[in-house]
């Protein structure tokens, strides 16, 4: 009887590791396939993709141009979460057109972590 504990034993603490061996690998595959959005932004692409879409009503510099846009190198708006201007940027706002389909999220933060260096 007490061999056939161990051997119980034995098979459950195998299967325990096994467990967490799968357990791991799991997790390793998950991260590897959201690498993408574990990087920090990119604010060199984020200045480009600003130049292209964003300057003509915010300004090169941050500093407005259209009436009602807002000046980023005042601070104007940038000061709410990541998540909250991803979502406004997205659904675009009076004169401003929603970007959802023409840039990707990945872009969008990237604009956002530019468009924060220049206050």
């Amino acid at each position: 009887m007490l061999s056939k504990v161990r051997m119980h034993e034995n098979t459950f603490a195998k299967m325990t590791l096994v467990v967490k061996v799968l357990a791991t690998l799991i997790v390793a595959i998950l991260a590897l396939s959201y690498s993408g959005s574990l990087f920090a932004a990119d604010t060199f692409k984020g200045q480009k993709i600003y130049t292209t879409n964003c300057a003509v009503c915010h300004g090169q510099n941050g500093q407005a141009r259209l009436p009602g846009a807002p000046s980023f190198n005042r601070g104007e708006s940038i000061l709410k979460p990541d998540f909250t201007l991803l979502a406004a940027i997205r659904a675009g706002k009076n004169a401003m057109p929603a970007f959802q389909g023409i840039l990707s999220d990945r872009d969008i933060m990237d604009v956002i972590a530019y468009v924060r260096t220049l206050n």
